[in-house]
């Protein structure tokens, strides 16, 4: 069994012997603590081995397999390839399980949402939705924050005459209010309704219409950071 990240290695455990499973493995999306902040603990506790990339390193030790894109990893029958999707942080990646349709994203993307750029461009961020993007539309995206009600509340301060937003934002509402998850997310759903994605055809509504792909993002990731909603 594979941990995708480590944020309270306490909490894995508990998780894992309640269903007998053994962690055998770490796979790290980037180095933030609360992604990779349980490795050593993971590690002395059940001997779990770490993939990931270089950039873990940072807050312990190196990885036992550090990965960057094109590499394959394996956990008995399933096989995921390694993308870069840096931005949130320089050397993040995502694990992608083609035959299974579904990807572990880290904090590239959320739903409704993606993460801030501490380390990266807009540019580089961009790019690296795209990739993401470029996955069929059923996929099934995990990413590592439940942020789905305030990227929602955000969302509709720049794309509010789309319906398929409005409806979706009324359902997590109902969602949350039953203290129910929103995560994992469809990349269909995405496309229709994160912001990020759709920012090519945002560039009216954000008084950008002559901007490239990569500045009309820039432009709403700016007005996300500012957001107090």
């Amino acid at each position: 069994t594979a941990a995708i990240d480590t944020p309270d290695a306490d909490e894995i455990m508990r998780q894992a012997n309640a269903k007998g499973w053994r962690i055998s493995d770490v796979w790290n999306t980037h180095w933030h603590p609360d992604h990779a902040g349980g490795n050593a603990a993971l590690k002395a506790q059940v001997g779990a081995r770490v993939t990931g990339p270089s950039e873990v390193e940072r807050i312990g030790a190196a990885p036992d397999r550090v990965v960057e894109e094109g590499d394959i990893v394996k956990l008995g029958k399933l096989t995921a390839r390694v993308i870069d999707v840096g931005g949130h942080t320089l050397g993040h990646v995502a694990y992608v399980f083609d035959e299974a349709k579904l990807a572990f994203v880290g904090d590239a993307l959320f739903s409704m949402g993606c993460g801030r750029l501490f380390e990266g461009t807009p540019q580089q961020m961009w790019t690296s939705l795209q990739k993401i993007s470029a996955l069929p539309d059923d996929a099934t995206l995990y990413c590592a924050h439940e942020y789905t009600q305030s990227n929602a509340r955000f969302a509709v301060t720049v794309d509010k005459s789309n319906p398929a937003l409005l409806e979706r934002s009324a359902e997590v509402d109902r969602l949350r209010a039953a203290n129910k998850p929103t995560v994992p997310m469809s990349l269909r759903l995405e496309k229709a309704t994160n912001p990020f994605l759709r920012a090519p055809l945002l560039k009216e509504a954000i008084a950008m219409p002559s901007a490239q792909d990569w500045e009309a993002f820039a432009e709403i990731r700016r007005r996300k950071d500012a957001f107090k909603g």
